[in-house]
């Protein structure tokens, strides 16, 4: 594999050993002060000090205070460290949770306010009126391809809401996507990131808006992701598939500028109720909720079931996903993974509330929210 360049519309270096071009690239650009923002994991691992041998010539800092679902806190906190280091840049290194954070500690390091206060549906919404901090992305999972986004998800950090903070300028300037970054990642994770970035494909393909654009990148990442991502799971190494979902997660992510369906506004429910990691979320909820959706576009299903390579057409394709996730090892259903009969009534309650179902194929009601929960218990 080669390292490939294009924009789309972020400048991609796409391939193996595109890390290497961050610090040459910054210096170029007359950088000297980058600020890592990263999580608490991988802020203690090899990859990461392996990446900063690549940045000589840079004076870099490292904020790794992102965990789990990324929070308001966190951010606010890379902001200060942003000021701390008296930063000149920002180096998004991680999956979603560092990059969505990565993503907006530039706008409190350089606006008044606080962070949930620039989130889209804010009864007081800042705006972000000044250019940001130059900013690149380093995707380590292949999941949310939040790298090539143009809105970062961060929740509250009392009610565990998920507030959406949307601007073009929260762009990375340039991505380096370098699938070697993901050969560590343990077969979990490469499956719940894996069946993030098919469900975004799937679910952007499935939305009645009318993109066409958005049609043909979805089908071609959730083909592209159908033959990868088995191999990626039981083939750690294998650099081709981890480069194939990396590509696949990128486009699902490009692909959802149409928007998403039910199986996100679940999901984010999930989330914010029982915090549940955002792709497990999504592969645990896509099959109940693509069972019911299946009668409202029939042809499409048709359309998913041959870039699968699905014998047996639209009704062969749930069935399919349900195989594909236990091969992967995703077993079980909500019960299994922690959520409670109890749970319900505020899952329900936050999924109707979710912005992301209004563009599911079929609407929503509560009621409905209520037996897609429980059928996927």
């Amino acid at each position: 594999m080669s390292i490939n360049s294009f924009a789309f519309p972020t400048a991609i270096q796409f391939g193996p050993g595109a890390r290497k071009k961050v610090g040459p690239h910054l210096l170029q650009q007359g950088f000297k002060r980058p600020l890592i923002v990263t999580d608490k994991a991988l802020a203690a691992l090899p990859v990461l000090a392996e990446f900063k041998t690549h940045l000589q010539g840079l004076d870099v800092a490292v904020f790794g205070g992102v965990f789990g679902n990324p929070t308001a806190s966190q951010a606010m906190a890379g902001s200060e460290a942003f000021k701390a280091h008296n930063a000149d840049c920002v180096i998004g290194f991680g999956g979603g949770a560092a990059l969505d954070v990565a993503k907006v500690v530039g706008i409190t390091a350089t606006h008044e306010g606080h962070i949930i206060e620039y989130a889209w549906d804010h009864p007081q919404v800042r705006p972000i009126a000044k250019e940001l901090p130059y900013f690149v992305a380093l995707p380590t999972t292949s999941g949310t391809g939040s790298e090539v986004g143009r809105s970062s998800v961060i929740s509250e950090d009392d009610s565990h809401l998920k507030r959406i903070i949307f601007s073009a300028k929260v762009l990375a300037k340039v991505v380096f996507a370098d699938p070697e970054l993901t050969q560590g990642l343990p077969p979990h994770v490469t499956a719940a990131t894996g069946m993030d970035a098919l469900t975004h494909n799937i679910e952007s393909y499935l939305s009645p808006a009318y993109h066409p654009l958005c049609d043909g990148i979805a089908l071609e990442g959730t083909r592209i992701a159908a033959r990868a991502l088995l191999t990626a799971v039981k083939e750690p190494g294998n650099l081709q598939a981890r480069g194939d979902m990396m590509m696949a997660s990128m486009m699902g992510a490009i692909a959802f500028q149409k928007d998403l369906g039910a199986v996100h506004s679940c999901a984010h429910a999930l989330g914010a109720v029982c915090d549940l990691h955002h792709g497990l979320a999504n592969a645990l909820m896509i099959d109940a909720v693509l069972a019911w959706n299946y009668e409202a576009v029939p042809a499409k299903f048709d359309e998913l079931a041959h870039v699968c390579g699905v014998a047996g057409g639209g009704k062969a394709f749930v069935p399919w996903l349900r195989e594909l996730k236990a091969q992967v090892g995703i077993a079980g259903g909500l019960k299994a993974h922690g959520v409670k009969p109890e749970h319900m009534a505020r899952l329900v309650e936050i999924a109707v509330a979710d912005i992301c179902h209004q563009t599911n194929p079929r609407p929503v009601t509560a009621a409905d929210f209520q037996r897609l929960f429980e059928a996927a218990m």
